[in-house]
């Protein structure tokens, strides 16, 4: 009976042990997270190469919503604002390598701009914006 005792208790501080060092890993991970990228003047003004125009929103290729949830949760766009009423315009660059799109913010004409690059398919970073 006492051996039963002493195998239950090993698997108790096996499974102890294990979920420690689960624990562990996920806030580790959960630290080393980037937070979203604020890009500067130079890497902005390199992504409007000759000029700009309007294009539709469903024309836009790319899917912001995670890097819109990794707003949200950095506190630089409010969770209050609806999703539908969240992408104001979209413009493209004349070369097509770059998107701007502009997202709405609680303030009236103030703006989070996300420049995405179509060829590496990924976000270069965000940009605030005031008209």
């Amino acid at each position: 009976m006492a051996t039963h005792h002493y195998l239950r208790l090993t698997f108790i501080l096996l499974f102890v042990l294990t979920s420690f060092v689960c624990i562990y890993f996920i806030i580790k991970k959960r630290k080393e997270k980037k937070a979203p990228k604020l890009l500067s003047p130079e890497k902005y003004n390199s992504s409007i190469i000759g000029g700009m125009k309007e294009i539709a929103a469903s024309d836009s290729f790319f899917n912001i919503w995670p890097y819109v949830s990794e707003l949200k949760a950095a506190k630089i766009l409010s969770k209050k604002i609806k999703e539908s009423e969240l992408v104001h315009k979209v413009y493209r660059n004349s070369t097509e390598d770059f998107e701007h799109i502009l997202l709405a913010t609680e303030q009236e004409n103030h703006f989070v701009e996300i420049v995405v690059d179509k060829n590496k398919k990924k976000v270069l970073g965000y940009l605030f914006l005031s008209l």
